[in-house]
């Protein structure tokens, strides 16, 4: 990542709160340490990256980072995983020299929620995030409500924090039922597919199992700024019950999730909870205690749709919209070069880098990589960089690392066209503000040429100075007419303005 020359502006002290709209990168712990030991000729762990390496990531003035995967990973899971041949498939798919070692267990199946020992272990974890710290970005780590691996100490210490089964259940469905100890489980799922094979159920309505789970967020706390919470839905009333039915036992009194981030953040307000969301769930979580929630919605209509749609989406209340967590590529998902090719990567990156709420990126999405490997690997094959693509976002990072994207106002601007051309339908476009500063940004979301009059909000009369902070263009236009008939704008397929606007 030879970026190390682009300059921090704002650099913000790990120590201090949140921004209103961070910046988070999402590294896979594992792999990103089997490249460097590759670079380096040697072991290395977390708490023996060079600090060049971690100059390179705080060169793109991240807020935070996340660790994925750091957790102790599960020898039961990897053997269960050894035997599955859809599995071994996709391993193969992703390595085609796929040795049985490279299989290191999935970051979701946890055996125990300590820094795994090859990552270089609890101390290896407090020198990275204090490296991080030195350099202005937080640290997040995962968390896993809905299951843990057959081999965690739980299975031994406390049945009581599992949805169980019958002798006759294992006996009926297999796949749905697991026998350790002599004790029979549920496998974790959730309600609208099949059992997941690797792990245990955990019962999100049992007393001793919240308590469990706070004080393992309060451990966790003591490691990290915050935790991206997989598959934040299941744990939640309706959801459990529709899974589960009686063999969760009694219906709670409280929400898992209110009772959970309220008790962890009494502790440590500044705790950040980040929810993976799906089902249309996202407000409702937030409402649970959210601080962001995956907005999988644009991700899918940024992809398979059109650009009404995506404006549709963007005319939800502004406080719904600020805490949701905007991507166009994480672990699960295809890589954003496969997704999104072409000059498409860039606008659907202009556009999820520029809205409301956190932005979050992947390692690998700026060089161009295109195989995603599945989390249970611990290398991946090499790929030659796209340095194009890394060049435009060496120039689109530092130009959301202002205040003005991190705390400013964020409006959705009206365009329009005229009766024999409606490819201004093509266009979405949204200003900020803060003080006298002022951004403009217009995307064509299709693969045409597009038209359209931009109307720019609370735009005063004069004269305007429009410089595109990505492609270094520069026009002159009058505030009166940017105002009230519109900023008239022509775009290539997928192609974009950020206007960094100032009056003259």
């Amino acid at each position: 990542m030879a970026v190390a020359s682009l300059e921090r502006a704002g650099e913000v002290s790990a120590t201090t709160a949140w921004s209103t709209y961070p910046t988070l990168y999402e590294i896979d712990t594992w792999i990103w340490l089997a490249d460097l030991a590759r670079k380096y000729g040697r072991a290395v762990d977390l708490g023996s990256v060079p600090a060049a390496e971690w100059d390179a990531v705080a060169a793109y003035a991240f807020d935070a980072v996340w660790l994925m995967g750091v957790w102790e990973r599960s020898p039961a899971g990897i053997a269960i995983a050894n035997q599955n041949e859809g599995l071994l498939k996709d391993f193969r798919r992703a390595l085609p020299d796929f040795e049985t070692s490279d299989n290191v267990g999935s970051p979701y199946c946890i055996r125990n929620y300590e820094v795994d020992s090859h990552l270089g272990g609890r101390d290896g974890l407090a020198a990275a995030r204090a490296e991080l710290a030195a350099r202005g970005m937080k640290l997040i780590l995962d968390f896993v409500p809905n299951h843990v691996a057959p081999d965690h100490p739980w299975v031994e210490s406390h049945l009581e924090h599992f949805v169980r089964g019958t002798t006759q259940d294992a006996l009926d469905d297999p796949q749905s039922f697991l026998v350790a100890n002599g004790k029979v489980f549920a496998r974790g799922r959730d309600p609208n597919f099949p059992a997941w094979p690797d792990v245990l159920q955990l019962n999100a309505f049992h007393e001793g199992l919240r308590a469990a789970v706070i004080e393992t967020l309060h451990s966790i706390s003591d490691q990290a700024d915050g935790v991206r919470c997989d598959m934040a839905m299941l744990p939640m009333t309706r959801i459990f019950q529709k899974t589960w039915g009686g063999r969760a036992g009694f219906l709670p009194s409280t929400e898992y999730w209110c009772e959970v981030i309220s008790a962890v953040k009494a502790r440590s307000p500044g705790f950040l909870f980040i929810g993976e969301a799906y089902w249309d769930l996202e407000w409702d979580l937030q409402q649970q205690g959210f601080d962001f929630c995956y907005d999988k919605k644009l991700y899918d209509r940024l992809e398979h749709s059109n650009a009404e749609s995506v404006r549709l989406h963007l005319c939800a209340d502004l406080g719904y919209q600020e805490k949701l967590l905007r991507f166009i590529e994480n672990h699960d998902e295809p890589r954003a070069a496969a997704a999104f090719p072409g000059a498409k990567q860039r606008a659907a990156a202009i556009t999820v880098g520029t809205l409301p709420g956190i932005r979050m990126f992947h390692e690998g999405e700026f060089e161009g990589r295109r195989v995603r490997p599945p989390v249970f690997l611990g290398r991946r094959p090499d790929e030659a960089a796209d340095e194009d693509l890394r060049a435009f976002y060496v120039r689109l990072l530092p130009a959301i690392n202002r205040e003005l994207f991190r705390s400013g106002k964020w409006e959705l601007c009206e365009r329009s066209g005229w009766p024999d051309n409606s490819t201004y339908q093509n266009v979405v476009a949204w200003t900020w503000t803060l003080g006298d500063q002022r951004a403009l940004i217009v995307v064509n979301l299709s693969g045409e040429l597009s038209q359209a009059h931009v109307r720019v909000p609370e735009i005063k009369g004069g004269t305007w100075s429009l410089k595109d902070r990505i492609n270094g263009v520069e026009y002159t236009r009058a505030g009166s007419e940017m105002g009230s008939k519109g900023l008239y704008v022509e775009l290539a397929a997928w192609g974009f303005h950020f206007f960094e606007c100032r009056s003259k």
